[in-house]
């Protein structure tokens, strides 16, 4: 028997990203989400104003309370939206080699020109460069360069509509990645009591710390891997992020196709290695933004990212604007824990297990996985104050359900981000290591995650309930209530 399905309250260790949207903007609808399986629900602030996303917030604090199990909310930025002008007849028609022009004269376009409102996105630009225009749909090389304008030929594409997007990928563009919006935005999430911020169009490592001095400790820092340039400098990037998002929309424009799946695999890969929590994301259910059923390539893009290791998964349109928002979480859930039950997803989860011991706590943790696996418990239990010490744990990948208890109610919310980990709000900590044991084995029992006779590996230190001092490791048994 696979060790998941011991026990009915942990049938599933990857977690579940859902963005709520107009699909899904009742508290029937979201409590139908958690229940077929979202742990985590994603406010997209490109679309929206503050007070929807308010009453989302409070729909979600309000379902957490009357089930007991705590929810993330991630905040999405928007970030800068790098689009092209108007046409007179709002569209045009294009052919391979012909001549076109980006300026900034904001009178609408026609078939050879159309305005490019961005002046310093035009210094960049030079000649051989390549422009993706309408999600790569599109796709001109720069042939001249004047004083406020480009002229380029088109390489591929046949149409061109208003306000379409473009990507310029193997540069840094020279905009920050907070806009005016952004800050505004964030500064109104964190006072709704979100518990991860988003940032979109991240490049460099200062682009991190910006938005990292910002929310200053108040959320977590999702950081999205959407821009090539990230990927150069990503080992400095991630030492400021407390977690990462693969972005495979914007991403997939800019870098080759085939680029795409190592590029996956290598991010988290590393972000594992650093304890931090992964999300891959776009397009993984896409079809089922209007089909009950998604493709088989589908199914099998979200096996892929559960075999690589990550931690969550996520849904964008489908839960958000699809016609089939609850049935898309059952489906991404029933295929992550099919996945899971594979004998070669453990064993490729083996291989993958970072070596990493550098300090006492590394050790603890690293010792109760091995326990775990040696004596076949139930599930392992961490006491936290930080949530550092369930993401050393979440780290190890383990076979069995992390019963995670922490005093603080916000860790235990972002920590529904994390591989494996079961937070739970529990301010009655004991201060002395038997009785915490004694009052982890009646949660473990009380959550299903072990029955009478059974054991538990158990983490915590001393002096308890101190951040940063996980140095004790204890097996405990469930006894007789």
């Amino acid at each position: 028997m696979n060790p998941l399905q011991k026990s009915s309250a942990a049938k599933r260790q990857t977690k579940i990203l859902a963005t709520l949207g107009p699909a899904s903007s009742t508290k029937e609808q979201i409590t139908a989400l958690v229940e077929a399986g979202a742990n985590v629900f994603r406010l997209n602030f490109s679309h929206g104003s503050h007070e929807n996303h308010r009453a989302s917030v409070d729909m979600i604090r309000a379902i957490e309370s009357e089930t007991g199990q705590p929810l993330g909310i991630v905040a999405d930025m928007q970030g800068p939206k790098l689009r092209i002008g108007e046409f007179k007849d709002g569209a045009v028609k294009l052919e391979i080699g012909q001549s076109f022009r980006f300026d900034l004269d904001e009178t609408p376009g026609d078939e050879t020109r159309v305005s490019l409102p961005h002046p310093e996105i035009l210094q960049i630009l030079d000649k051989d460069r390549l422009i993706f225009l309408d999600d790569g749909n599109v796709r001109v090389r720069i042939t001249e360069k004047g004083k406020g304008f480009v002229q380029a030929v088109i390489e591929a594409g046949s149409a061109l509509s208003n306000r379409k997007g473009f990507n310029i990928p193997d540069v840094v563009i020279p905009v920050p990645a907070l806009t005016t919006k952004d800050k505004k935005d964030l500064t109104a999430a964190l006072d709704m009591g979100v518990d991860w911020i988003a940032q979109s169009f991240v490049q460099t490592p200062e682009d991190v710390r910006e938005a990292k001095d910002l929310i200053d400790g108040r959320a977590g820092l999702l950081i999205k891997l959407e821009k090539p340039a990230a990927l150069q400098q990503f080992d400095e990037i991630l030492k400021h992020a407390d977690a990462v998002m693969i972005a495979r929309g914007d991403l997939g424009v800019e870098i080759p196709p085939e680029d795409v799946p190592s590029v996956q695999k290598r991010i988290i890969r590393q972000t594992r290695a650093a304890g931090k929590p992964v999300i891959v994301a776009t397009q993984m259910l896409e079809s089922m933004v209007k089909n009950a059923r998604p493709t088989r390539a589908e199914a099998s893009d979200v096996a892929t990212a559960v075999y690589d290791g990550t931690d969550a998964v996520m849904l964008s349109a489908e839960t958000a604007v699809g016609a089939y928002p609850v049935k898309a979480v059952e489906m991404m859930d029933r295929i992550c824990r099919r996945t899971e039950s594979d004998e070669a997803y453990y064993q490729r989860m083996e291989e993958l297990r970072p070596d990493i011991v550098e300090d006492p706590s590394d050790a603890i943790t690293t010792a109760a996985f091995y326990v775990a696996q040696d004596i076949e418990a139930a599930c392992i239990v961490t006491y936290t104050m930080s949530g550092s010490t369930a993401l050393r744990m979440a780290l190890q990948r383990p076979e069995v359900p992390i019963l995670c208890l922490t005093p603080r109610l916000e860790v235990a919310r972002r920590l529904s981000l994390s591989y494996g980990v079961n937070a739970v709000y529990d301010p009655e900590s004991n201060a002395d290591f038997t009785g915490p044991a004694r009052h982890a084995a009646k949660i473990v029992r009380e959550k299903g995650f072990a029955q009478t006779g059974q054991h538990f590996v158990m983490t915590a230190g001393m002096p308890f309930a101190v951040s940063g001092s996980t140095n004790i490791l204890r097996i405990a048994k469930v006894e007789e209530k």
